[in-house]
C-alpha cells in the first residue's frame, strides 16, 4: 500500500486511467465482433445492402481504434494490426465481386 500522499494521488490515477483504458479496449473488441458478424452476413448473401452495413461498421470499428491509439490507450503497431485484420477480412469479397 502506498505511504505517502503523492504516491496514494498516484495510485488513484492510475486506477481511473484502468477503468478508462478498459471501456476504450471493450467498445473496440464489440466494434469489430460487429463488423465480422456483418461480414459473415454478407457472405452468406450480399446484397447492396448488407455491404453498406460492412461499410458502416468498418467505418466505425477503424474510428474507435484510430482514437484509441491517439489517446495512448492502444499502442500504434496494435491498432495498425487490429485495422489490417479487419480489412483482410472483406478482401475477399471485394475481389470476387469484381
Amino acid at each position: 500500500m502506498a505511504n505517502t500522499k503523492s504516491a496514494l494521488k498516484r495510485a488513484q490515477i492510475a486506477e481511473r486511467n484502468r477503468l478508462r483504458n478498459k471501456t476504450y479496449k471493450s467498445a473496440v473488441k464489440t466494434l469489430m465482433k460487429k463488423y465480422l458478424s456483418a461480414v459473415e452476413v454478407h457472405k452468406a448473401n450480399p446484397t447492396p445492402e448488407s455491404q453498406q452495413e460492412v461499410q458502416a461498421r468498418i467505418s466505425e470499428a477503424y474510428s474507435k481504434i484510430d482514437k484509441a491509439v491517439k489517446r495512448g490507450i492502444l499502442h500504434p503497431n496494435n491498432g495498425a494490426r487490429k485495422k489490417s485484420q479487419l480489412a483482410h477480412k472483406l478482401k475477399p469479397l471485394t475481389q470476387t465481386a469484381q
